[in-house]
């Protein structure tokens, strides 16, 4: 039975990102061996969509309110883009240290993560 999800992120600097993933997203980790930290995701949903090309694959890191949440990582000196206004939500994206981007975005959606609760 399944019971999980395991994310990989590529990076051209992993140590620079784990370190970000610890100190300012302050996602709790385990050590696996050698420095080598497995984070602990927040609840996440899982969406398929119509595509031309296979093994492309997104993260986006949900939040409540995106304003705040861009504006605690600007405090944290991370690059954040502008937010966009789009059908399901509001979406920006935060550069990680290995220079990757990731997506943030408040869902206007309904969630299956609020059939759990």
């Amino acid at each position: 039975m399944i019971n999980g999800a395991h994310v990989v992120i590529h990076s051209k600097n992993a140590e620079g990102d784990r370190n970000f993933f610890r100190d300012v997203l302050k996602f709790s980790s385990v050590d696996a061996g050698h420095g080598w930290l497995i984070f602990a995701m927040p609840p996440l949903e899982a969406a398929f969509h119509d595509s031309e090309n296979n093994d492309r694959h997104e993260l986006y890191l949900m939040c409540d309110d995106i304003a705040a949440t861009l504006k605690d990582l600007k405090s944290k000196h991370v690059q954040v883009s502008d937010v966009s206004e789009q059908r399901w939500g509001k979406l920006a994206t935060f550069t990680l240290p290995g220079g990757g981007k990731i997506g943030a975005y408040e869902p206007k959606h309904p969630s299956p993560l609020k059939l759990r609760r």
